[in-house]
């Protein structure tokens, strides 16, 4: 094949990006490259969906929440100033949309956080099923600031150190932080399992 000069070639950007790729998408993005969104959105998606799976325990909640976190992640574009990834500033906003739909008022049923499951990942018997519905509520319970940071470490598989950029505070503090939720959460599950 003969390349001619000056014939321009469609350069595709690696699935793992550099901090610099994505600070160029983000910027690509703010002047309406709709290629750039697209990227953004193939290299976040799957983690937006899975966490947002593990708190709603349901695909289809998930499905509908990831949509509306990119809706609100677009919408408010401009604030977003590069202090932390734009991964980790995504997982915050996937984390409030949930935290937001557990709140408002269902239109055909009322939600309960006591009453929402998480699915296990390798077993779907029963006494998973229990065991994982027994964690979320636990998890579900932790302060504010420790529920945070378990779940974006753990469920959503953030970094410590993205974390701590999102947060403001340092990475020891985000580990005390995490030392503590697990604390935490063992006496919550080393309760009575009926409970």
């Amino acid at each position: 094949m003969e390349v001619l000069p000056n014939a321009e070639v469609a350069v595709s950007l690696p699935p793992a990006r550099s901090f610099h790729d994505e600070t160029l998408l983000l910027e690509a993005l703010r002047q309406g490259d709709r290629g750039a969104a697209e990227a953004l959105v193939e290299d976040t998606y799957e983690m937006v969906f899975r966490t947002l799976v593990r708190l709603s325990g349901d695909p289809d909640t998930a499905a509908d929440l990831t949509q509306e976190t990119y809706a609100r992640a677009w919408k408010a574009l401009d604030g977003f100033r590069g202090g932390s990834r734009f991964g980790t500033w995504l997982y915050r906003i996937a984390y409030t949309t949930y935290l937001n739909h557990v709140r408002r008022p269902q239109r055909f049923s009322s939600v309960d956080v006591e009453d929402l499951e998480l699915p296990a990942p390798s077993d779907t018997g029963l006494g998973a099923r229990l065991d994982a519905a027994r964690l979320r509520r636990a998890v579900m319970a932790l302060p504010e600031n420790l529920r945070f940071c378990v779940t974006a470490r753990f469920w959503g598989e953030l970094p410590v150190r993205d974390i701590a950029v999102h947060e403001g505070i340092t990475k020891v503090a985000i580990r005390k932080r995490l030392r503590r939720a697990v604390e935490l959460l063992r006496q919550a599950l080393s309760e009575d399992p009926s409970s």
